[in-house]
């Protein structure tokens, strides 16, 4: 995978960039290159050696088709497993998913926590990943939209609180907004 200057990327745990610079360093005597990424969400700059963009989970935005996929994803309430663990050990399970940088697992913990929340009290920890999972998720499909956060935030709240399928045709009415 080769990113150009300009490029939108997502980074695990970190959302999506953009690709600022390609640079050329010196360390331990040997050039590498690298992406040089800069977070949309708080500018935070990130170094990644381009011989291990890939092995770090370094990909491009979903394109278009696969939002709808995503929204199938959160929709389908029937995945949701009902679960008995302890909440720090669905705080490891949630976080292991967020890390892998798949928009899919991302969009499993944050329905799965959103849902959980309106039935039992969330941990901080959950709360945080609640947090976590919905930026992560609605930076990307906003940038893969081509939409403002807010209409998307708006979409999921739709999904998650509808009964009908809104792939066809992707029409959306959007009742409250995520906090």
């Amino acid at each position: 995978m080769k990113f150009d200057i300009g490029d939108l990327a997502v980074y695990p745990a970190y959302g999506v960039g953009r690709i600022v610079a390609i640079e050329t360093k010196t360390i331990n005597d040997e050039k590498q290159n690298f992406y040089i990424l800069k977070v949309l969400e708080d500018n935070m700059v990130i170094m990644i050696p381009i011989k291990n963009a890939e092995s770090v989970g370094l990909r491009c935005l979903i394109c278009e088709n696969e939002v709808y996929k995503v929204y199938e994803l959160i929709q389908n309430k029937k995945e949701t497993p009902i679960d008995k663990q302890t909440w720090n050990r669905r705080y490891r399970d949630y976080m292991d998913k967020i890390k892998t940088g798949s928009i899919f697992e991302i969009a499993k913990v944050f329905r799965d926590l959103y849902l959980r929340r309106k039935t039992k009290d969330l941990s901080f920890g959950e709360r945080k990943l609640l947090d976590t999972a919905q930026n992560l998720l609605v930076k990307e499909l906003s940038n893969a939209k081509k939409i403002d956060v807010k209409t998307i935030k708006e979409e999921i709240e739709s999904l998650l609180l509808s009964h009908h399928s809104v792939v066809e045709g992707c029409k959306i009415t959007p009742t409250f907004q995520l906090s």
